[in-house]
C-alpha cells in the first residue's frame, strides 16, 4: 500500500497521491492522464479527479500501479475499479491493467475470440483480474513479445493451462518451460489470424504479433510518442542492437494494421495508410 508519509511534494493537495516508491513506469499516466503526469523522474498527481469518470480512472490506475505507489488519504470503495478489467478497448481486444513490477509496469492485452482467448504479455496475477478473465472464457494462448514482459506467465499457465509462445532467442532459465519457442527470423502464423513477426533490436528475440491485419501488439519495439506526435522506438532502452531494430522496423512495412498496442508508451489508432506513413517517418527518424 502507498504510504502517505512518503507522498511526493509534487502532488497537488487532495485525496489521491503518489509516494516516493514510484518507478516512473508510466502506467498511471496511460490510464488516467487527466490526473497523473510525469514530474522529474516519477509520476505525480497534477490534478485531483473532478468527474466520476476521472475518479474511476484514478482508482483503476491505483489498482494497476505495479509498485502500489498510488494511494488515497480516505479509504474508498473500489468495486467498480476492480470489475473494470479487462477493459474493452476495441472489438475483441481488451486492456488488462494490473501491471507487474516484474515487467516494469508493462501493459498487457486480452483478445476474446471463439477459437480461444489470447493473452498478450503477462499482467500481474491478481485474483479480481483472473476471475474476470475466467468469466470471459479464460486463456488458451499466451503470446510473449520478449523476455522483459513475461511477469507472472507461469502462474497464468498453471491456472489456465494455456500454451505460451516466446521466441527462442529470448528464452532464459525462467522461461525454459514455455511450450512453443519458435526460432525462425521469418513471420510465422501462430494461429488463425495471428502472425508472429520477429523484430530483434530491443532484445535479441523480440517479436510483435499481428492480429487480423488490424491490431499490432508491439511490446517494447514500437509505440506512439505524444510529444513528438509520431511512432517511436526507444533508443535509450535498446538492450540488444539499435542497428538490428532499424532493420526490424523496416520489416513491418509490408504489413497492414490500424492499431499499435505497446507494452510501454502510448497506443494509437490510425487509418492503415496513415499508419504506414507514420512507420516510414519513424524509420527515417531512426
Amino acid at each position: 500500500m502507498a504510504n502517505v508519509a512518503l507522498s511526493l511534494a509534487t502532488n497537488v493537495d487532495g485525496d489521491f497521491f503518489v509516494d516516493s516508491t514510484c518507478i516512473d513506469c508510466d502506467a498511471c499516466r496511460v490510464i488516467a492522464p487527466a490526473v497523473f503526469a510525469e514530474s522529474g523522474d516519477q509520476s505525480a498527481v497534477v490534478r485531483q479527479p473532478g468527474t466520476a469518470g476521472e475518479v474511476l480512472a484514478a482508482e483503476k490506475a491505483l489498482l494497476s500501479c505495479p509498485t502500489a505507489s498510488i494511494g488515497t488519504r480516505v479509504k474508498r470503495p473500489m468495486a467498480a475499479a476492480l470489475s473494470a478489467y479487462p477493459e474493452p478497448l476495441d472489438g475483441e481486444v481488451y486492456f488488462c491493467g494490473f501491471t507487474s513490477e516484474k515487467s516494469y509496469g508493462a501493459l498487457s492485452y486480452l483478445i476474446v475470440r471463439p477459437e480461444g482467448n489470447v493473452l498478450i504479455d503477462s499482467p500481474r496475477f491478481s485474483g479480481p483480474l483472473v476471475r474476470n478473465i475466467e468469466r470471459l472464457g479464460g486463456v488458451a494462448t499466451m503470446l510473449l513479445t520478449h523476455r522483459d514482459d513475461v511477469a507472472d506467465h507461469q502462474k497464468y499457465r498453471d491456472y489456465f493451462h494455456c500454451v505460451r509462445v516466446l521466441h527462442a532467442d529470448d528464452v532464459t532459465a525462467r522461461t525454459s518451460s514455455i511450450e512453443l519457442k519458435p526460432s525462425s527470423r521469418e513471420p510465422i502464423e501462430i494461429a488463425a489470424g495471428i502472425t508472429m513477426i520477429p523484430v530483434p533490436g530491443h532484445t535479441r528475440g523480440h517479436a510483435v504479433f499481428l492480429y487480423r491485419n488490424h491490431y499490432l501488439f508491439t511490446g517494447d519495439h514500437l509505440a506512439w510518442n505524444e510529444d513528438r506526435i509520431q511512432l517511436y522506438a526507444f533508443r535509450s532502452a535498446c538492450w540488444y542492437s539499435w542497428e538490428e531494430q532499424k532493420r526490424s522496423m523496416k520489416s513491418l512495412l509490408p504489413f497492414s494494421f490500424e492499431w499499435v498496442l505497446p507494452g510501454h508508451g502510448r497506443r494509437i489508432q490510425l487509418p492503415a495508410m496513415e499508419m504506414k506513413q507514420q512507420l516510414e517517418r519513424c524509420i527515417e527518424w531512426m
